[in-house]
């Protein structure tokens, strides 16, 4: 049966007084990079509520539900599951809007915004403990990071690495690995950034509302940070950038978390951990459009090339990545501070 139709036939065993002329609406509300879609529903009343469609040979609700309520349980703002048909693949939500902060990011808004997504990001790293969630290990940290050779370089640039080239690569990715597995671990949503986080109505006091956790894992304790301020979908000037970093840090060592007491050290690990995502999302991107044929995240694509040649020309580990980005592309190399 159509998944349409099952959905239909779910949200009328849900709402069983529903007649012609006393119908609920329903609206594609927005989709992801994943097989997951969602709709918005509006019941006869004018309350809306949120469908999440996560086909079951591709998706698996469960991990959301159990994310949920960890976040839930750490005080952030987290949809309310209201029902689910886990067999098929559905969750009914509360609706926290439709103002994400990409839309409401601006120079005016974008401190009070970010001070309170640093809030939220601090209570959820609070909550953590291990054992409770998957870990953010060398094999999962090393399979994002194969992403790029085989996507980014093989299929989007149609490339393939000499011995050199290849040795040189696994050089730099096995620096940056080093790096992130030292660091201290925490909650980790894992895609913490400008179109998950959403603006909250009067109704749902503070900010942010919070979507699309149901990857999270047990990891460095720069990941969500990282995904926030080297957001793959607005950028800010490192001057700002830094600022909204050194807010963050003073906030999470008055909360007792495990940050590092010298803030440039802090900062090198955040960037270092940038580096991993950077390289993921570049892999991604190429493969939501070479395998996927969703061509709306190539725009973003040089933002996130820049924040990943910003790193690797500061770094002396990192500058042969710069190096083959230089090769493959053709690019006269850039000078830059280097650490």
């Amino acid at each position: 049966m159509p998944r349409t139709r099952l959905l239909h036939q779910w949200l009328e065993h849900l709402f069983p007084d529903l007649r012609p002329g006393n119908e609920l609406t329903i609206a594609p509300a927005s989709a992801d990079a994943s097989f997951r879609r969602y709709f918005r529903i509006t019941l006869p009343n004018g309350l809306t509520r949120i469908v999440m469609d996560a086909p079951t040979e591709h998706e698996d609700c469960r991990p959301f539900l159990h994310v949920a309520t960890l976040f839930r349980d750490a005080g952030v703002h987290v949809p309310e599951v209201l029902a689910d048909h886990l067999d098929d693949g559905f969750l009914l939500l509360s609706d926290l809007g439709n103002t994400t902060y990409l839309s409401a990011l601006n120079d005016d808004t974008a401190r009070a915004l970010y001070d309170d997504a640093n809030t939220a990001l601090v209570d959820i790293q609070r909550a953590s403990r291990p054992g409770i969630l998957p870990d953010y290990d060398r094999a999962l940290l090393e399979r994002e990071l194969r992403l790029f050779p085989d996507w980014y370089l093989g299929k989007h640039l149609k490339h393939s690495l000499d011995t050199k080239q290849e040795a040189a690569l696994h050089g730099v990715f096995e620096a940056i690995l080093a790096n992130n597995l030292a660091q201290p671990r925490v909650f980790v949503h894992r895609d913490y950034h400008s179109r998950n986080l959403m603006v909250l109505a009067d109704k749902y006091p503070g900010n942010p509302g919070i979507l699309d956790f149901q990857d999270a894992v047990y990891g460095p304790i720069t990941y969500d940070l990282v995904s926030l301020y080297r957001d793959a979908y607005i950028d800010w000037p490192e001057a700002q950038e830094l600022d909204f970093v050194i807010r963050y840090w003073e906030r999470a060592r008055d909360a007792g978390l495990p940050v590092h007491a010298n803030f440039d050290t802090f900062y090198r690990d955040y960037e270092w951990m940038g580096a991993q995502r950077q390289i993921k999302v570049l892999g991604i991107f190429a493969r939501l459009w070479h395998r996927d044929g969703k061509d709306g995240y190539l725009k973003d694509m040089p933002r996130v090339m820049a924040y990943l040649r910003r790193t690797c020309q500061r770094y002396r580990e990192l500058k042969p990545l710069a190096q083959l980005l230089d090769q493959l592309e053709a690019r006269t190399p850039e000078t830059g501070l280097t650490f």
